[in-house]
């Protein structure tokens, strides 16, 4: 049993994570469900939930850095234009 969960412990050592991004910048606006931070000129609106972990106190102007991932909803194939 002991071998087995030694085993288990290894491999999920050894999991690809999801690549994770981070940005940068003051905050523009904070609700539950988003947090939008500006970079530059572009201003960049990233989901916030409930399992988002957050340290310290994020309000309009205070800097911040997210770390995010991009994960797909939905893929289409598109068929090839016929010559």
């Amino acid at each position: 049993m002991k071998k087995r969960i030694a085993v288990l412990a290894v491999c999920t050592l050894f999991a690809v994570p999801a690549l994770a991004y981070q940005v940068t910048g003051p905050v523009v606006e904070v609700t539950d469900s988003k947090i939008v931070v500006q970079k530059g000129k572009e201003k960049w609106e990233i989901a916030r939930t409930p399992a988002t972990s957050v340290k310290g106190d994020i309000k309009k102007g205070a800097k911040v850095t997210v770390e995010y991932t991009m994960s797909a909803i939905k893929i289409e194939a598109k068929d090839e234009k016929k010559k």
